[in-house]
C-alpha cells in the first residue's frame, strides 16, 4: 500500500520559515516525481514545488521561486521529500499536500491540466499570521 504522510505545517509570522516533510512508502521512487501543492480557503488547488527524481530536476512555480526550495532526504531519509519555505507570506496560508506520480502527470499536473495524480497525502496546514 502506498502511503504519503505530510508533517512540518503549523503557525509563523509572517517573514518566517517552515520546512514540510513528506514521508512516502510502497512505491519505489526512481521513476516518479513527487510534487507539494496547496490549497487555501475557497481557492483551487495550486501546484507549488515538483522534484524529479530521475534527473533530480525541480520545478517551481513563480510564487515559490527564490523562496522555497525541494529537496530529498539523505540516504538514510531517501523515501522523504522537504519543502523548505522562507520569507512566508499571509498569502502561503494554505493546506499542503504532497503527491507522486510519473513525471509527465506531475508536471501536467502542476500546471493546472485535468490529469489525475495517482498517490496523495492528506494534507498539513500552514498558517502565517501578521
Amino acid at each position: 500500500e502506498v502511503q504519503l504522510v505530510e508533517s512540518g505545517g503549523g503557525l509563523v509570522q509572517t517573514g518566517g520559515s517552515l520546512r514540510l516533510s513528506c514521508t512516502i512508502s510502497g512505491l519505489n521512487l526512481k521513476d516518479y516525481s513527487i510534487a507539494w501543492f496547496r490549497q487555501a480557503p475557497g481557492k483551487e488547488r495550486e501546484g507549488v514545488s515538483c522534484l524529479t527524481i530521475f534527473n533530480n530536476t525541480t520545478l517551481h512555480k513563480d510564487t515559490a521561486k527564490g523562496r522555497f526550495t525541494i529537496s530529498r532526504g539523505n540516504a538514510e531519509n531517501k523515501n522523504t521529500v522537504y519543502l523548505q519555505m522562507n520569507s512566508l507570506r499571509s498569502e502561503d496560508t494554505a493546506v499542503y499536500y504532497c503527491a507522486v506520480d510519473r513525471p509527465p502527470v506531475i508536471l501536467a499536473a502542476m500546471w493546472g491540466l485535468k490529469y489525475e495524480v495517482d498517490y496523495w497525502g492528506k494534507g498539513t496546514l500552514v498558517t502565517v499570521s501578521s
